[in-house]
């Protein structure tokens, strides 16, 4: 399995390859200029277990990039890299199906507890429950049941012992699996299905 990083800022490049080479020693960090170069980089190092996209490249227009890699990839966790402000542009990447948002102004510490974040929501999505047509995890039952008390992400954090990036990749998991939007939407589609 390989992490794949795709950023035409070398230095960029080179600092989050170092940040995924010490959260995962064992793994195999690839570095990529450009999106195009990915599929020939995949099979030569192996499949995806996580992709970093500088959402700003060359020859890529919007969130094109994130429709192309996770309609080839749906369930390789996608963090998107960008210069540009969270705010308009986090929401439009994530309803372009990335798992979380990340400013490159963030501290290297803050950067690395997202991406570790995104492996633990891959961890934590293992039993599912099925409401009707829909899978459910225990852990996304559980987060159904915190919106539903009122909890902020930081309460929920704490109350799970985990970081607010690692419940901002849930609800997004949550909120994708029940093709919803908000936190009003799950609660509704949540009492619909006999979920509260």
């Amino acid at each position: 399995m390989s992490m794949y990083i795709i950023d035409d800022h070398p230095l960029v490049r080179q600092a989050i390859a170092m940040l995924l080479r010490r959260m995962r020693p064992a793994s195999k960090v690839i570095e990529l200029e450009k999106l195009s170069e990915l599929q020939a980089a995949i099979i030569k190092n192996g499949d995806p277990e996580l992709f970093v996209l500088d959402l700003l490249l060359p020859g890529v227009k919007g969130t094109s990039a994130v429709k192309d890699i996770k309609t080839m990839y749906a369930n390789v966790p996608l963090a998107v890299i960008s210069a540009m402000p969270a705010g308009e542009a986090e929401e439009t990447c994530i309803e372009a199906g990335a798992d979380i948002y990340i400013e490159k102004s963030s501290p290297a510490n803050e950067i690395s507890s997202a991406i570790q974040g995104l492996f633990a929501a891959e961890n934590g999505d293992e039993e599912v429950v099925a409401v009707g047509e829909t899978k459910l995890s225990k852990r996304q039952k559980q987060l159904i049941v915190m919106l539903d008390r009122g909890l902020s992400n930081r309460d929920i954090a704490a109350e799970l012992e985990i970081s607010e990036h690692t419940v901002k990749v849930h609800l997004w998991r949550l909120f994708r699996r029940l093709d919803v939007k908000s936190r009003t939407q799950t609660l509704h589609f949540a009492r619909m299905n006999g979920l509260l």
